[in-house]
């Protein structure tokens, strides 16, 4: 019996932090076991809002590498750069025929982008969701991993494959979220104020490539409070975040002690010493993040290796592609 296919991306913009690895890295690794996965760079995306591409090359290959370092098994995956498929774009003009200006207009990543850049509203803007429902269409994937600002993207794909498969017979499936049916984990910033980001907040993110000591002077400067007024509290949002990374990389019993701690607590009588929770946090997460950054820099300075990585994904990726191709020309008639 065949896998489904599973389909995700990411723009090669920034740096990759720990809310991508607990959000969605850690997924993936697990996903490549039991699905038939393809994993991408979406560097055509990166264009609409980072049109100055002298980093790019740079920022692609870390992105890939930083994926292999994660985990991410090139034997078992499709692991390529999005400009590698031309299939997309082909696919992409199809589907801009059935997109409408309108609804277009209405999505809440455009109206956001359109806000923060009044000065470049540019098309590729616009059908930004098109282009994202060819990267997963010319798959025919059937599970895509997005978070909750990608849904409604991934329910426009949804519409695009339905209003093809109208007009032109059924050629795709309905690609639907997929997160294993459970709650991901989520990692806030370590002001509290929203997620981490890959481009903001810099010193409130702690990305897989910080070294040893920004990791601890980013941790040990997290917002924190006096402690909680009467014994089981309910932790402010920036605390729990402190008890979810410590969940994460530290050990059972090192949670459970400052847990104890902060239940325990209370005005006049405050057990929970979050300097010792971060310091301890810290010494963790610096044990779990300098692997992945070591195995990481190593295949950034292995470029011929990378290269060769990324055409194989790409192999695997254009055959796919082109027999999807292949049934879309047959059905609008343009074979």
């Amino acid at each position: 019996m065949a896998k489904e296919v599973v389909l995700s991306g990411i723009r090669p913009t920034g740096f990759l932090h720990l809310g991508n690895y607990f959000g969605a890295m850690r997924n993936y690794v697990r996903m490549q076991d039991e699905y038939n996965c393809y994993f991408f760079v979406a560097n055509w995306h990166s264009l609409t809002t980072h049109p100055d591409t002298r980093e790019l090359r740079n920022s692609v290959n870390r992105v890939v590498a930083e994926n292999i370092a994660c985990g991410l098994d090139p034997e078992k995956v499709a692991l390529y750069i999005q400009s590698d498929l031309p299939e997309i774009a082909e696919l992409y003009l199809y589907l801009n025929t059935m997109a409408y200006k309108g609804e277009l207009e209405k999505t809440t990543t455009f109206k956001e982008k359109v806000r923060l850049s009044p000065d470049n509203v540019n098309a590729g803007l616009l059908t930004y969701p098109v282009l994202m429902a060819a990267d997963i269409l010319i798959h025919r994937a059937v599970k895509v991993p997005v978070g909750k600002d990608q849904e409604q993207h991934l329910e426009m794909a949804r519409n695009f494959a339905e209003r093809f498969n109208h007009r032109y017979g059924d050629v795709f499936p309905s690609p639907q979220a997929f997160n294993y049916g459970t709650e991901l984990v989520k990692i806030l910033s370590l002001d509290g104020n929203g997620k981490m980001s890959k481009s903001e907040n810099q010193m409130n993110t702690i990305f897989l490539a910080d070294e040893d000591e920004q990791i601890r002077k980013k941790i040990m400067k997290a917002k924190t409070d006096g402690g909680p007024l009467a014994p089981n509290s309910i932790k402010p949002d920036y605390i729990e975040n402190l008890f979810t990374l410590m969940s994460q990389v530290s050990t059972p019993d090192t949670v459970q002690k400052f847990e104890d701690d902060f239940n325990n607590s209370s005005e006049g009588n405050c057990i929970i010493r979050y300097g010792d929770l971060k310091k301890q946090l810290a010494a963790d997460m610096v044990e779990f993040v300098a692997p992945i950054r070591a195995k990481a820099a190593d295949l950034q300075a292995n470029q011929d290796l990378l290269k060769k990585i990324t055409r194989q994904g790409a192999e695997k990726a254009r055959a796919s592609g082109a027999e999807t191709l292949r049934l879309v020309r047959e059905a609008i008639g343009m074979n």
